[in-house]
């Protein structure tokens, strides 16, 4: 069903009128600069609107089945810690916090590293601490100005994390934030917004991971804020496994300097419609960025990664490799772009995305593109699209392994060049456990 102009306008004037009633009851904190962005985002949807298959970065993916439909977004849920225990991870240690639609839940959540290594607040609570601090970050490095998913998280985005680490530190326990949508009794939308500060030669390990719970539709809208300093140093991993009522847009905007190193591993395994959006700006001499990802969808699941890295300076490295393993009548979309400025001389960069497609009904779109504007650079981009390799199914049949033994064995091999880079042990157990459910249904 193609939804209606009239539902169009419906949702978006929705999200406009949860705007104006929230500024409402800020009362004096709309006088601040940080409220001013807020209001420039919120114009800039307006104009923007909803993204359409016109628009050349979303050709591929549609989002009408989305803006047809009503979404409760005031973040209200009676989920309790005990309902929250099944979705647990085995043996995970560490910082654990949750969002249930959006909010932080402070009684279900547990921090354990000392302040002295890292600060861990939620966005709420730190923009009415220190509203200029968190002011001078919000909004600096992902700009909504052309991005309308972006402009309306800057806009309506109420809560999250804020997460410091102060210069030198070494995080040792990983922080993991548990994004659960509430969507058993209602549709629910949610605008989660982290900002994670990396001071110079600090290390950190950053998880997002999504649930959903209920058979009803979730959206969320979630932009993710990274600020590497000199010598930082991140391991950043995001894990999909939602419902297929599930709507899930996200953006991750990196900004790295000098000898910083970023490493992300982007895994989805289940939602209806994904769209993940990993922007890095290698703003620094001698910076590294390596990015992994693997995505699964069947059904009538759809899965869209775009990536952008900008080379800005020279000397700088970047490693990127997508993986998917698609099936039924699944699509997935993979859009790379690697720019070289003009004096990014030296850089190196290397991008490559591999697919393997199970079903004659399921659809792969890839589009790995290259900018350059210096002459001194070592670039490469390559994507391939095809079936099982019928020779190494026939090698491990032919020593007495079961076809679908055989076929399930081969996946999980090509999956694992992925799954290997989760360096959090009880993560990559779980994530193992359900792509190997996954591939054996």
């Amino acid at each position: 069903m193609t939804p209606t102009y009239e539902s169009y306008t419906d949702f978006k004037n929705q999200l406009l009128t949860a705007f104006r009633e929230g500024e409402e009851r800020l009362n004096g904190e709309s006088k601040t600069a940080l409220h001013q962005v807020r209001r420039q985002a919120l114009t800039a949807f307006d104009q923007l609107g909803f993204p359409t298959i016109r628009h050349e970065e979303w050709k591929y993916s549609n989002v009408n089945s989305l803006i047809k439909q009503r979404f409760t977004i005031d973040g209200t849920s009676t989920l309790t810690a005990d309902e929250l225990s099944s979705l647990e991870i085995p043996n995970l240690e560490g910082n654990v916090l949750y969002f249930v639609n959006g909010h932080y839940q402070a009684e279900m959540s547990h921090i354990v590293s000392p302040a002295d290594q890292v600060q861990i607040g939620s966005l709420a609570d730190s923009i009415k601490a220190d509203p200029d601090g968190v002011g001078a970050h919000f909004a600096r490095y992902a700009d909504y100005k052309d991005s309308a998913f972006t402009a309306l998280n800057t806009a309506l985005a109420t809560d999250g994390v804020v997460i410091r680490v102060p210069a030198n530190a070494q995080v040792e326990q990983p922080i993991i934030l548990r994004f659960i949508s509430d969507a058993r009794v209602n549709n629910v939308a949610s605008q989660p917004r982290n900002l994670i500060l990396v001071g110079k030669n600090a290390e950190v390990t950053v998880t997002e991971s999504f649930r959903t719970l209920g058979d009803n539709s979730s959206f969320v809208n979630i932009v993710t804020e990274i600020s590497l300093d000199r010598d930082a140093r991140m391991q950043y991993y995001k894990v999909q496994d939602e419902t297929n009522q599930a709507y899930h847009i996200g953006t991750t905007q990196v900004h790295q300097t000098d000898n910083s190193h970023f490493y992300a591993a982007t895994v989805t395994l289940n939602g209806n419609f994904v769209r993940n959006n990993l922007n890095i700006v290698l703003n620094g001499q001698y910076a590294e960025a390596f990015m992994y990802g693997l995505y699964m969808p069947n059904g009538r699941q759809h899965v869209d990664n775009h990536t952008l890295v900008d080379h800005a300076m020279p000397n700088s490295y970047s490693n990127e490799l997508y993986k998917g393993i698609l099936d039924d009548s699944g699509t997935g979309v993979f859009n790379g772009k690697i720019f070289v400025r003009p004096d990014a001389q030296k850089t190196n960069a290397y991008q490559s995305c591999k697919n393997v497609v199970l079903s004659p009904n399921a659809t792969m779109n890839t589009k790995p593109q290259l900018e350059i504007y210096a002459d001194d650079v070592k670039c490469s981009h390559g994507t391939t699209t095809g079936q099982l390799n019928d020779e190494a199914l026939f090698y491990m049949r032919s020593r007495g392994i079961p076809k679908d033994e055989a076929r399930t064995l081969l996946l999980y091999a090509f999956a694992q060049d992925v799954l290997s880079q989760i360096k959090i042990q009880p993560i990559r157990d779980y994530l193992e456990g359900v792509v190997t459910a996954k591939l054996t249904k």
